[in-house]
Formats: structure tokens, sequence, C-alpha cells
């Protein structure tokens, strides 16, 4: 179960529109190969690693596990580890904004800024200066955070805020329905001020004189962070936040069964379905966020109330039902007209994979797993992979089917849908 992270450098190239807007999003592939990974920082020297103020002094912790640090005008803020910039913008909550995905798998936000340095795409080393500190209300901050998959852990299982020393020991990061679980595989049997045989030479390349006397004081890491200690690192709501969007629901199927057999087009006529062959997927539900815009928002948001039951649209074959990235828990259902629909961020599936389901039944219920800022179910229609406006199959204002044809043709990797009529 325990494997390293993919590099994070692979992902230069290849960050999405989201990741290009959002702070909190998930990492691609982190948690593709098993449910664990395993960081061990015992090895990690001063070259490694940087505190992102290191003449700073932290001012508070925030509910969100975020960390102020206070220090002068025009001082510098340092990337904590080596990694590749994946957002540099302005936020309305956070300002002048950098988020830097490492390799080990980690991500770390430096906000208030009062100018960025860096730019997306850019490859910054442990200490390298990315920002100015920025001033709000008087107060000159950074404000900082570290994340795993697009969750927000508290930054002192990492670093002593006392001593901005790093903590040497080996973490385990675990995906769960709603976040990560991370917790203090072993203790640190060796303190970076203990010399001897086997020892750590003194961490002194980033700490000031005062830092390091706090640091000699101490003699093992701090109770709270021994061997065994855990904590749950969870979403966060930043304001600006991006559902899921149509490059993550194009990654996420691996194999696509095309509807497209021996010839490039297929239709669907709704004017003959009776009442049994379809259902609204929330009865009562109303559209929170509609598919599309610039967002590129990949599915439709309905809401009705947590607990409420969300129902299968159509007949067909459950192809995938689990946990999955920003979906949370989330079902797929491929369908004998050709197309899937997918419905996510369940408290609860009801069917598993194979299962085969009538259009009406039950199949979960209405939750906020993954990345979900309320209860609600993320519905999507397909056709050969690719996400389309359920609203040119159902009316979402009265919850009812549009009684047409739909014309679906296949033009090298895209496909267009054409109706006969408007309803």
């Amino acid at each position: 179960m325990l494997l390293l992270p993919m590099s994070a450098m692979a992902q230069e190239e290849m960050f999405s529109p989201r990741e290009h807007q959002s702070i909190s999003t998930e990492t691609p592939g982190l948690f593709e190969r098993s449910n664990g990974f395993t960081v061990d920082f015992g090895p990690y020297t001063d070259k490694d690693y940087s505190f992102p103020l290191p003449v700073g002094k932290v001012l508070g912790t925030r509910k969100n596990n975020n960390i102020l640090i206070g220090s002068t005008e025009g001082d510098a803020v340092k990337a904590m580890f080596d990694g590749v910039v994946r957002l540099s913008k302005e936020l309305p909550q956070w300002g002048r904004t950098i988020v830097v995905r490492h390799a080990n798998g980690l991500e770390t936000v430096y906000g208030n800024n009062a100018q960025n340095l860096v730019n997306v795409g850019d490859k910054v080393k442990a200490g390298q200066t990315i920002a100015i500190i920025g001033t709000k209300s008087e107060k000159t901050f950074c404000e900082f955070a570290a994340m795993v998959n697009g969750s927000r852990m508290n930054v002192e299982t990492l670093i002593d805020i006392r001593s901005h020393r790093l903590r040497h020991h080996t973490l385990l990061f675990e995906q769960q329905v709603a976040g990560v679980k991370i917790t203090v595989v072993n203790e640190e049997h060796e303190h970076t001020m203990t010399k001897g045989k086997g020892r750590r030479e003194p961490q002194r390349g980033n700490m000031t004189a005062s830092q390091n006397r706090v640091l000699s004081e101490c003699n093992s890491a701090d109770r709270k962070f021994a061997k065994n200690s855990e904590h749950v690192a969870r979403p966060q709501d930043d304001f600006e936040v991006l559902d899921i969007d149509e490059f993550q629901s194009m990654q996420f199927e691996k194999e696509i069964v095309s509807p497209f057999k021996n010839n490039n087009e297929f239709s669907i006529n709704f004017a003959e379905y009776s009442e049994e062959d379809w259902c609204y997927p929330m009865k009562g539900g109303k559209v929170i966020s509609p598919f599309g815009g610039k967002r590129r928002h990949a599915g439709t948001d309905i809401k009705t109330k947590a607990g409420d039951p969300i129902y299968a649209a159509f007949e067909g074959k459950v192809v995938r039902s689990g946990t999955h990235y920003g979906y949370g828990l989330c079902i797929v259902i491929r369908h004998a007209n050709g197309l899937e629909t997918l419905y996510s961020h369940q408290k609860k599936n009801l069917v598993k994979v194979g299962d085969w389901v009538k259009a009406g039944d039950q199949i979960g219920i209405v939750g906020r797993t993954g990345r979900a800022s309320t209860e609600h179910c993320h519905f999507e229609v397909k056709c050969n992979g690719r996400p389309f406006d359920s609203a040119k199959i159902f009316n979402h204002a009265n919850n009812t089917l549009k009684r047409q044809t739909l014309v679906f043709r296949k033009t090298k990797n895209r496909v267009s849908i054409t109706s006969d009529k408007k309803q």
C-alpha cells in the first residue's frame, strides 16, 4: 500500500484550468496506484527545506489550519521545498497568491504577497525567493498553508512553529472519503541539535540565534506529533471555489466504451420513452450550478437537502461505484442508449459495480463528499467519454424529460449533438 507519489515535476505542463485558478484542488495521480503513501523527512537537510519567512514570527493559526507569519515590509517569502509553481495570481480572499506543487506530493500556499516573483510552470528550489511579503489592515504578514491532495493539513505536523525547524519524522498519507488522514509513522529518533555518531548536525541555516536556543531546549518532537499521532486534512472553501471541470471529467475514465460502432452517428428518440424509462435524478431538485460557463463545469449541480435519495436516470449497468478525487463518493451507469450518467458527492452509495439498475431505482444518498461546498448531486451525462449539457435531455426547471430526438455525430475526437426540435 505504501508508495511514494509520482514526481510533481511531471505535472508542470499539464495543469488544468482548475489547477491554474483554484487553491484547493486535487493532485492528479497522487493516489492512483495506492490509497496511501509515505514521506520520510528524516534525510532532509538545510538545502531541502526552508521556513517561508526565516526571520518571521508566527502570529496565529486560523480555523482552516492556515498560519499567519508576521515580518517587516520588503522581506522575502521563500519556497519551503523544491517544486513547480501551479498557481500565481491575485485572489479575492488571499490577495496575490502562489501555490507550489512539490515532488514529495505536498503543496504549499503563500498568500497576501505584495509582489509575486514567479510564474506558473516555474521550477523553484527550497529557500528560493518567490514573493515579497504584503501588508493588510496595517499588519505585514504571509498567510501560509500546506496541503495534500487539495486538503488543508496542520502545518505543525511538518514544522515546529516556535523554532521554524522541520520535523524529521515519517508521515503516512491515506486517502479518505472526505480528506486525507495523516499519521506520524515514527517519532524523531535523532534530534537535529544532537551531535555524535549517527546524529544529525545542527540545522542552523535558516534560523536566528534565539530560534536555535529554543531548539536546543527541546529533547524530542512535541508529544502531539509523536509516533502514532494523527489528524485528518480536510478540503477548505476559498470563496473562489471551482467544481469539477471538463478536464477532470475527461480524465475520469481510463477506458471509454464508444457508442459509435459501425458508423459515426446514432440517435435517441426520447419522445418514445415511457414514464418507466426515465427518472429525474433528484425529485424536486433545483440547479445551483449549470453546465459549462467560464469554469467549464462538467456537470449540473442539483440540490435538495442532505439525506435525500438519488435516482438512476435510465436503465443500465453500474460500471463505477466508489471514491474518486474531487467527486467524492460517485457512481457511473452505462446505459443501453449509448450514454453514461455520473452522480457524485454522495453520503453513501447504495449500488456496486456490476449491478443492473432500472430508471428510478435509488442508487445513493445526497451528501457533500469530495470537493463540495454544500450537500448536492453533481450530475453528468457523457457520450463517448465527453460530458455534455444534461439540459439537452432534461428540463431542469420542472424536472421533466424533453420529448425530442437527439442526434449524436462523431467527427475526429469531437461529438456534436443536435435535436429535431426545441422544447
